[in-house]
């Protein structure tokens, strides 16, 4: 069954911009390989961590929201523990109201920043 799904996932903070590209695209490139259809991407760039993380204080985070199969998460989620350039992810199924919820708040980000540029 097709449900649609929020990954969230920090990679370590020493990656060069280059680097950081390319281990999103390797992740893209797996969802979109067993079939996935991305919905939305945010790149939320470099943050300080609440705790530090394999020594690390900060880390690039960065958000794909997408709709797939249920059984792909588990292997989804296994390339994400391969892979040593992320530190931590967290994947979670959306149900109507959070779904609902995302659609409205990139419906009114464009709005808000043309607000705000007006100023």
């Amino acid at each position: 069954m097709v449900r649609q799904y929020e990954a969230v996932f920090i990679m370590t903070p020493v990656l060069s911009d280059e680097q950081m590209k390319e281990t999103v695209s390797k992740f893209q490139k797996f969802l979109k390989d067993k079939g996935a259809e991305i919905v939305y991407e945010n790149n939320w760039g470099l943050r300080k961590l609440t705790y530090p993380i394999q020594k690390k204080s900060t880390g690039f985070y960065h958000l794909i929201e997408f709709k797939a199969d249920g059984n792909i998460i588990a292997d989804f989620e296994t390339a994400f523990k391969r892979d040593e350039r992320i530190l931590r992810f967290l994947t979670v199924a959306l149900d109507k109201h959070a779904i609902a919820y995302n659609e409205k708040k990139r419906a009114n980000k464009p709005a808000e920043v043309a607000e705000s540029t007006q100023a």
